[in-house]
């Protein structure tokens, strides 16, 4: 699975599972565009980097990206955990607001470039608890069933223009962001518990997934919303 020639967007490709993404596909010999607040010092040196809060602005993405693109991934996401009642509307805008306008916006500024490919992948992540419900998730849960909806609508919007949509909905995931709930032997062991497969998951499990939806061996494959969670958003084993 070669991406040569193919040039590839990764929004919140400077760590977790963007940065892992990212390593992969350059292994792989995609041209990887990132864009982040952040610039990694782990990023292959041909990464080409632009410094950006989606949040606030994407101004200056029009001319970053290259004329035809082949994929994007908006791997950014929040973990933003409160009992119900200690969530106030800023939590539940921030949330909004991080993982589905920053979605939004980068893809109606990519939207030519991607019809210019002539085929192209979108990849869009959801969580676990979009669709489990889980304590303490209400407004995380919220965003990201807002992204699902997403990327459904826009499967189906742009299937005329050979744009794929998918969306992937990952577990607890040993990133950066995910720090405060691993931070100790004794919340890894119960992390992992709670997966049928009894391990939390890595990186590598998730952007390996999102590299098969960017390929051209996934070329039949759109509108979907695919579980990399250890079994833990379909199955009860005790």
């Amino acid at each position: 699975m070669s991406f040569e020639g193919k040039n590839i967007l990764v929004v919140g490709g400077s760590s977790g599972i963007g940065l892992s993404l990212v390593k992969l596909l350059k292994d792989k010999q995609a041209n990887v565009y990132v864009v982040s607040r952040n610039l990694s010092n782990e990023l292959p040196g041909d990464v080409l980097h632009l410094n950006a809060d989606i949040t606030v602005t994407l101004d200056g993405i029009d001319s970053f990206l290259p004329q035809q693109l082949h994929g994007l991934v908006y791997s950014v996401g929040s973990i933003n955990l409160k009992p119900f009642t200690r969530l106030t509307e800023n939590d539940f805008l921030n949330d909004y607001r991080f993982n589905v306008l920053g979605a939004v916006n980068t893809i109606q500024h990519s939207l030519k470039n991607l019809k210019n490919a002539g085929g192209a992948s979108v990849v869009l992540i959801s969580s676990v608890a979009a669709r489990t419900g889980m304590p303490y998730h209400a407004s995380i849960g919220a965003a990201k069933g807002a992204v699902e909806s997403l990327g459904l609508s826009l499967a189906a919007e742009l299937a005329a223009q050979q744009i794929r949509v998918n969306i992937v909905a990952p577990s607890l995931t040993d990133t950066p962001l995910a720090q405060n709930l691993l931070n100790s032997p004794e919340k890894r062991e119960a992390s992992a518990k709670r997966h049928p497969l009894n391990k939390y998951g890595q990186p590598e499990d998730i952007s390996r997934l999102i590299s098969f939806l960017l390929s051209d061996d996934s070329g039949w494959i759109t509108g979907q919303i695919i579980g990399v969670d250890g079994g833990l958003g379909s199955l009860k084993t005790s």
